[in-house]
């Protein structure tokens, strides 16, 4: 088994990935830097979304040459990792959720375009991405099982809210997300779902909450106990998986592809 794992910010490296080798790989939709290595003797690729520094802001972050890159290196499923902000004041920071929801209506691309690998008319094999939910429920069980171990509180399900970046949300953006239901939000993951889901690529979503969105409490913590946690989450969601990917066994994807083949 060859699992693929995205990291965001803070997350540029991965802690205790053994034998690691890293290599550019070269996609028809751009390039990508991946990381080949172990954790608890499961094969992983692990690729940093925002680079190394944080050299892409959300806004540059090609979700396309990133899918085809783990594609490309034979993942069967993919483990998607985010910090987040809390829209559900009952979700506290410091605590990790395993999504089974999404919010992500605009379905775009951070350069505006439709988010999809069905883009060009009369393709071979083009469809509809038709499911009940969008993320891998065995591989999301294999995480929440493995969250005693990692130590970390957890929340068994959420609805992930994607928002376009960079700027943060206002108070009135937040609590209309909060009003259809959103447990957390961050600005890059929505399109992962969408591409691996499209490629029949089995993902689950795990977000480490660093704060409160804005105007979910009445007095704010000061940013550095974000930063503080941002740093941290590294080594969170090192401890999940290193737990975790032993555990992997069904790789079920979310949902089916109804494909058009003339």
């Amino acid at each position: 088994m060859r699992v693929g794992v995205i990291s965001g910010s803070g997350g540029y490296t991965w802690p205790g990935l053994q034998d690691a080798v890293s290599r550019t790989m070269q996609t028809r939709h751009g390039e990508a830097d991946v990381t080949v290595g172990t954790v608890a003797g499961v094969e992983v690729v692990h690729l940093a979304r925002h680079g190394t520094g944080h050299a892409r802001l959300s806004n540059h972050v090609d979700h396309k040459a990133n899918i085809a890159a783990l594609r490309e290196t034979g993942v069967d499923c993919v483990i998607s990792l985010t910090v987040c902000g809390a829209v559900d004041p009952a979700v506290e920071p410091g605590s990790l959720i395993v999504f089974d929801d999404l919010y992500f209506p605009g379905n775009r691309l951070p350069d505006g375009s439709t988010c999809t690998w069905f883009d060009e008319p009369a393709a071979k094999d083009r469809g509809h991405w038709i499911f009940d939910r969008p993320f891998s429920a065995p591989v999301g069980e294999a995480l929440i099982s493995a969250a005693g171990a990692a130590g970390t509180p957890l929340r068994d399900r959420g609805c992930y809210g994607h928002v376009d970046g960079p700027r943060f949300n206002t108070r009135t953006e937040i609590a209309a997300l909060a009003g259809v239901g959103v447990s957390a939000v961050s600005q890059t993951a929505g399109p992962e779902v969408v591409l691996a889901g499209e490629a029949e690529l089995p993902l689950a979503l795990v977000g480490f909450v660093t704060d409160y969105a804005n105007g979910v409490v009445e007095h704010p913590e000061p940013i550095d106990a974000l930063v503080a946690r941002m740093a941290a989450s590294a080594g969170i969601f090192a401890d999940l998986l290193e737990a975790a990917l032993p555990k992997l066994a069904d790789l079920t994807p979310a949902g089916l592809i109804y494909r058009f083949t003339s």
